[in-house]
């Protein structure tokens, strides 16, 4: 595979307000996530 020459970013730690839905109000953190599906609802 070849180089792009772009620096790898990584994602910032995911924050939401009100709480988080099916975790028991407790956020995750990316790492716990990897692997993982995950769905977004904007």
């Amino acid at each position: 595979m070849a180089s792009t020459g772009r620096a790898r970013v990584r994602a910032p730690e995911l924050v939401g307000r009100g709480g988080w839905l099916n975790t028991g109000d407790t956020a995750p953190t990316l790492a716990e996530l990897r692997g993982r599906f995950v769905l977004l609802d904007f």
